[in-house]
């Protein structure tokens, strides 16, 4: 269950290089090495990862549909912003006698399920949201019940309502980076949110250099554990990730206190990273036991939050 935390040495290290992203690699070996070692765990996992600036790809059941859990929360959120932008609504709108924007930083940040909910209603619902993704041709992505519902319903999976593939989500998130769903303003007040996520922090922040700017939304059930957002290199480009892993049979245990800061050897491969703007709103901490925590990104989480 180490692969995650190489995949993303691995592939952070490919795009880092100047020379390596100029002449366009082929990725075909990271994938076939990230292949083997999801062979060798009890998990099924899907993994999706898009450079912005240069368009290089990866992926690992890249068009297999895996639970969405609180991951749908940037779908509802990028509507909610798009009708802002036309006009439509505004982020001081008064929903249930609270303002969307405390609504929309419930949902991001401490991945509010009520809070989600308020504004999913307010939307016109599931449906709502799915055909707006449909009408943007974002495919591979549905929306099909609200949050009470789908904690209500029996656990399933393989259920492939309110699901994505990695390769759909890692769309949206192209989407939204590059202002075709939402205006920049917006996508800047969404990654602002997004990096200030509070929730699944033994994930892609644990796996990074410290103070590596990321922006993500988790996502948990029993026996799934998902994490979707931008990690960005010291370049200045990102990279849109999508990671999803349900089933297995290792339970995670208590992740451990993070240390202020460390760089050990977990951090040899991609030391660069620490070199980031001071205005970044995130910072996380790199820890010398980060095939530990990898497994812990692979581990599904047993309790019901999502």
């Amino acid at each position: 269950m180490r692969f995650i935390a190489f995949f993303i040495a691995s592939f952070l290290a490919l795009l880092a290089q100047p020379a390596a992203a100029a002449s366009s690699p082929s990725l075909s070996s990271l994938e076939q090495q990230l292949s083997s070692l999801v062979s060798g765990t009890s998990a099924d996992v899907g993994i999706a990862a898009l450079d912005l600036s240069t368009g290089e790809t990866v992926s690992i059941k890249g068009n297999t549909p895996f639970p969405m859990a609180s991951t749908v929360k940037v779908a509802i959120a990028a509507l909610y912003l798009a009708q802002v932008d036309h006009g439509r609504r505004s982020l001081d709108d008064r929903i249930n006698g609270q303002s969307a924007r405390s609504l929309m930083a419930r949902m991001l940040i401490h991945s509010d399920n009520r809070a989600t909910d308020i504004l999913l209603k307010d939307l016109g619902g599931p449906n709502a949201v799915h055909d707006w993704l449909q009408d943007n041709g974002i495919s591979g992505l549905r929306v099909d019940r609200t949050i009470a519902q789908l904690l209500s319903s029996k656990r399933d999976l393989w259920d492939r309502r309110d699901s994505s593939t990695p390769v759909a989500m890692v769309d949206l998130l192209k989407r939204i980076y590059s202002a075709q769903l939402i205006k920049p303003e917006s996508r800047n007040y969404l990654l602002d949110l997004m990096a200030q996520c509070q929730t699944g922090k033994n994930r892609m922040k644990a796996l990074l250099p410290f103070g590596t700017p990321v922006e993500h939304k988790t996502g948990t059930l029993d026996g799934l554990t998902d994490d979707v957002g931008f990690i960005t290199l010291p370049d200045g480009r990102r990279v849109a990730v999508a990671i999803f892993a349900r089933g297995g049979s290792n339970r995670p245990k208590r992740s451990p206190r993070r240390p202020a800061r460390s760089m050990t050897a977990s951090s040899r491969c991609s030391r660069g990273l620490s070199a980031v703007p001071p205005h970044q709103p995130n910072r996380c901490s790199c820890t010398s036991s980060r095939a530990g925590r990898s497994a812990a990104l692979l581990r599904p989480s047993w309790s019901s939050a999502i």
